[in-house]
């Protein structure tokens, strides 16, 4: 199991680009990563528990932690609010643990934005990577998506609509990685970490 310095790595993707298995995998075999845990106004379901899924906060607690700028990044998604607490990065990093985040591209330029503006003294700034995993193409997405078959096709349609949209912004990330075999798009994603992050193998 790798180790590495602790950074902050941000990674993007469109709905069905295989994000969530590349980053799994990352996590596993790197002994000092953990997931980014972020905020969220809205319940918790299922099995969710609060501080591992997300933290649970009220309406005013989210919004009073915004006007305080505590959130590096935040958003209303489907009527709740949902954000990242400056705070959660920089504990993890002190403790010596690089935080991974899984983002939309908005939320990624967002963080982009926010650590230009803290300069070079910041504890977060100069110690992240932005990353963003693609498809080999709209139409490779489509077979994957159609092979799921977990969507209708008006969902689709618009997860398809929704990646063009995404795939336009990947020239905003320092690094894209297509997506077109697992393995080798694993070891280009593990390379890309373990090169900013001073890595040990």
């Amino acid at each position: 199991m790798s180790k590495i310095q602790p950074i902050l790595i941000i990674v993007s993707a469109p709905s069905g680009a295989g994000k969530t298995t590349l980053c799994d995998r990352l996590l596993d075999e790197t002994s000092n990563m953990v997931y980014s845990v972020s905020c969220t106004t809205r319940a918790p379901r299922g099995e969710e528990v609060d501080g591992r899924s997300y933290c649970f906060l009220s309406e005013d607690a989210f919004v009073s932690r915004v006007e305080a700028g505590a959130f590096l990044e935040h958003a209303i998604v489907h009527g709740h609010h949902y954000g990242t607490l400056r705070e959660t990065i920089e504990s993890a990093m002190a403790n010596g643990q690089s935080i991974l985040m899984d983002i939309d591209v908005q939320g990624a330029a967002q963080i982009r934005d926010a650590l230009a503006a803290a300069g070079p003294d910041d504890p977060i700034a100069g110690h992240w990577v932005d990353i963003f995993i693609s498809p080999p193409s709209l139409e490779a997405l489509r077979k994957r998506l159609e092979g799921r078959a977990e969507d209708t096709p008006d969902v689709i349609e618009e997860r398809l609509k929704n990646a063009d949209a995404e795939m336009a912004c990947a020239d905003a990330y320092r690094y894209t990685v297509i997506n077109d075999d697992l393995n080798e798009a694993y070891k280009r994603l593990r390379e890309i970490v373990m090169r900013e992050a001073g890595g040990e193998a």
